[in-house]
């Protein structure tokens, strides 16, 4: 899979970027803080997730002074080419093409083109709640899955109802209708549970590879479901009646996918409390890099890398051996602040300053 040309229009601090003939190897986005080279990568990713990786707002996209930014690409996969056009207006919603045509759901695009991004926020999936471990499970199922997506905004749906019943119970006898919520969270949770621990057994041996080449010491990464037992739909039944008094004291529900996690460890201590600051950066890192071999695995074509600063957590030492790591990874688009970060198998620069591009070989 490659991206063949990028043009961003008003995106963020890009006037007018447009970028032909993208590199098939390394390309590395060199910049000042400030300068625009996140913002860049942050508009070819909408070409791939037709959302931003740092913001659920269109306003902060738009160029001051502009009404809408304008985002256009072209990808070649092994299923041909998709010319991808987006409008992202100050307010209202994304209009969306693909080959001219208009899209309206994000997971007919996400069929077709895949891609990986891995920014600073991602060390929250190490350090952070177990909310942000299932926030990323759940993008890799719509990563690995698109179609399959729709469990997760399904589960989603039934919890929210199930936990303002509860919310809204008065107090007397057993809130009216809870059983029939019961038999729809336990029907939307076991698809999510199945699908998260495909997830865990995708992605943890290529995120444990790609930790040990960097780090020289191992990586686990175990998916810690919060209902277990076969067969399942039975253990989650009976979960549900074990803390029935709870739930109807505390008004929320106990039980479930949205009480998973992703139970990471380093040197066989929990990473979150034992990891030092550039191994939990690492394991970030491993984890993306390790999504990108699953998606790789699943539809027989490396997707695009877009890294973010990658290394700026980590030691010189693990800093060449990520470098040269990303040689083997298709076609990659990483950022640095600082010249001499530069990966060795780049084989071209795109320096940024001020919004504007230019394009320069190695």
């Amino acid at each position: 899979m490659r991206l063949l040309w990028v043009e961003l229009l008003d995106f963020r601090n890009h006037r007018a970027t447009r970028l032909e003939d993208v590199a098939s190897g390394v390309t590395a986005v060199v910049g000042a803080n400030g300068e625009g080279k996140t913002n860049l990568l942050e508009g070819v990713s909408f070409l791939f997730f037709l959302a931003s990786p740092r913001t659920s707002m269109n306003q902060p996209l738009v160029r001051e002074g502009a009404d809408a930014a304008y985002v256009r690409g072209e990808i070649e996969t092994v299923g041909g080419r998709a010319l991808i056009e987006v409008e992202i207006p100050g307010r209202g919603v994304n209009r969306v093409q693909v080959n001219r045509s208009p899209v309206r759901r994000k997971r007919d695009l996400r069929r077709q083109v895949r891609a990986v991004f891995f920014g600073p926020e991602d060390l929250d999936v190490v350090r952070g709640d177990p909310s942000e471990r299932r926030r990323f499970m759940d993008e890799a199922v719509t990563a690995l899955w698109p179609l399959r997506g729709s469990a997760l905004t399904a589960y989603e749906r039934v919890l929210r109802q199930r936990n303002r019943l509860l919310r809204d119970w008065e107090g007397r006898g057993a809130p009216r209708g809870l059983d029939a919520w019961d038999a729809e969270l336990v029907e939307a949770g076991c698809a999510v549970t199945r699908l998260r621990a495909e997830v865990g057994e995708r992605l943890a041996a290529p995120a444990e590879e790609e930790f040990h080449h960097l780090a020289g010491h191992g990586l686990s990464c175990r998916y810690r479901a919060s209902v277990v037992g076969e067969p399942l739909e039975e253990a989650f039944r009976a979960r549900l009646r074990d803390r029935r008094a709870d739930e109807l004291i505390r008004r929320t529900s106990l039980v479930g996918p949205h009480r998973d996690d992703l139970d990471l460890t380093v040197r066989d201590m929990g990473a979150r409390s034992f990891a030092s600051h550039g191994e939990m950066w690492g394991a970030a890192l491993s984890l993306r890099l390790g999504l990108a071999a699953a998606i790789e695995d699943e539809v027989g074509e490396q997707p695009v890398v877009l890294l973010d600063d990658p290394f700026s957590a980590l030691d010189p030492l693990r800093q060449e051996r990520v470098s040269e790591r990303l040689g083997a990874c298709g076609q990659v688009l990483v950022s640095v602040a600082d010249p001499a970060h530069i990966p060795v198998s780049a084989i071209r620069v795109w320096d940024v300053s001020a919004g504007r591009v230019t394009v320069r070989e190695r």
